[in-house]
């Protein structure tokens, strides 16, 4: 079975690390520094999908992206610092699946793999895995069957969500569940900790909204 992952990122320590937590998700990572050298890559080793970053050395990733499309539909995932809304639409409309940015988790790199090639085979997650689950006591959090990286503020957060399906809390409700030693902090505080659980969940569910925002009240969670 093909498991060969192509890691296209001149930043040592970061590629390494991808490495080292693909390997241990059973993949077979590769990794190559120089955009120019990737098209001929793939048509020799067939990947089973393309982490490409977007600045390289020798071609950027765009470009390679376009190229890889006039021949193979491997799965391709642009990875980038750049946050400009018109970066991350041009590198989809040139043909990648899905992009993420600089900076993440190893671990949400992983998940969001997983995802993209269940969806590449036409298949959906088995039904035992499916659905959240949060654990407080063990600071664990699971989503169709992968443990989603969070820290002890976005668990807290995402726990009460999912305690009342359907129910909207207000960004004061949440501020006093998630920092129980009553800082002073801002509504803003809790639209950052949502946008980071949003980013972590959408490596397991892609683009579908799982937090809602409800205008003018606060957030509200459905049913996973």
């Amino acid at each position: 079975m093909n498991r060969r992952i192509l890691i296209v990122e001149d930043e040592e320590r970061l590629a390494s690390l991808l490495v080292d937590y693909l390997r241990n998700a059973g993949y077979e990572p590769h990794c190559l520094v120089d955009g120019s050298a990737v098209v001929e890559w793939v048509r020799k080793h067939q990947p089973q999908l393309v982490l490409l970053d977007l600045m390289l050395p020798g071609q950027d990733g765009l470009t390679v992206c376009r190229e890889l499309r006039r021949f193979s539909d491997v799965p391709i995932v642009m990875i980038t610092a750049k946050v400009e809304e018109i970066d991350r639409l041009l590198g989809l409309e040139l043909g990648a699946d899905d992009y993420i940015c600089k900076p993440f988790s190893p671990r949400e790199v992983v998940a969001r793999v997983k995802a993209i090639l269940r969806r590449a085979a036409g298949s959906e997650p088995p039904t035992a895995g499916q659905g959240l689950v949060v654990n407080e006591a063990e600071y664990r959090a699971v989503l169709d069957g992968y443990e989603l990286d969070l820290t002890p503020v976005e668990l807290r957060l995402l726990a009460m969500l999912a305690s009342w399906p359907g129910r909207v809390f207000s960004r004061a409700q949440l501020l006093d569940r998630i920092y129980d030693d009553h800082r002073v902090v801002t509504d803003r505080t809790v639209d950052t900790h949502i946008k980071n659980l949003r980013r972590k969940m959408a490596a397991v569910r892609g683009e579908e909204e799982t937090i809602r925002s409800v205008y003018g009240i606060g957030y509200r969670i459905e049913a996973l």
